[in-house]
């Protein structure tokens, strides 16, 4: 069983909803990533998606598009991305994810990333511009299963399609909570919980939500009606305002159990 895989049956086993959190990869230097990461780790985080810089990110709200801007300013690319991973898995267990834009992996090339990727430690990879539709020329190059494949679907993702998604993924399912860019406001509840039961529907893959969540309470009021909640651009945000700061890891070491506590059962 793959490290994402048995997350979420302990998850569930525990009757706990995941935090899943972005960073971009290097932001604002390798240094401070590892420490930042790490601290974010140790805090409860249960999930890390780790952001590869990209230079035309428009799937991404402006303040991640900064943190790749900072990111790349500082020389990290796609080797630079696993090689932190490879130091992150000495100090961590949990899912790693490398979440990507399709271009920094189509010059690194399929079947090199794949096996690389394996080798530093990574679980799965988050691709979110390459469609099912168009990612054979990325899959038949990978020699095996191991690499779990994250699937996006969206609000106007129609049910058959969204079977079509599910077939080829494999870790879990983002759904994207809204339309729009990644750190927008506002969270239309009633369509999301309408959303993940449709996927509930045509996948026994776990669901987790992301897009626009930032506080303790969004946390609890989707982690009630999904699998995970996906948390970036808060992160990214918080990171962005306290460059510089010795007590930056602390800050996000305690805002990740903040999040993290709102996935947990009350206590009986």
């Amino acid at each position: 069983m793959n490290r994402i895989d048995a997350a979420f049956e302990q998850l569930a086993a525990n009757k706990e909803k995941a935090i899943v959190g972005f960073v971009t990869a290097g932001d604002p230097d390798t240094g401070e990533s590892l420490k930042l990461v790490s601290a974010m780790c140790a805090a409860g985080l249960d999930v890390l998606e780790l952001g590869v810089p990209f230079s035309d990110p428009t799937a991404d709200g402006p303040v991640i598009q900064r943190s790749s801007f900072r990111a790349l300013a500082a020389g990290i690319g796609l080797s630079q991305v696993l090689s932190m991973i490879d130091v992150l898995r000495r100090r961590t267990q949990i899912p790693i994810i490398v979440f990507s834009y399709y271009n920094p992996i189509l010059a690194y090339g399929a079947a090199a990333f794949h096996r690389d990727a394996l080798n530093a430690g990574a679980d799965g990879v988050l691709l979110v511009d390459l469609p099912p539709e168009e990612s054979g020329e990325l899959t038949a190059q990978w020699p095996d299963d191991r690499l779990c494949l994250i699937r996006l679907t969206t609000p106007t993702t129609p049910p058959e399609r969204m079977q079509r998604i599910a077939a080829s993924a494999s870790g879990f399912i983002y759904h994207v909570s809204k339309l729009g860019v990644t750190g927008s406001q506002g969270l239309p509840l009633e369509e999301i919980g309408r959303k993940v039961q449709q996927l509930r529907s045509v996948t026994r893959l776990p669901v987790c939500v992301g897009f626009g969540i930032s506080t303790p309470q969004e946390v609890a009021a989707v982690g009630a009606l999904c699998d995970g909640v996906i948390i970036g651009s808060a992160f990214e945000r918080l990171i962005e305002e306290n460059i510089g700061k010795p007590g930056l890891p602390d800050l996000l070491a305690a805002r990740v159990a903040a999040l993290k506590h709102e996935t947990r059962p009350p206590s009986s």
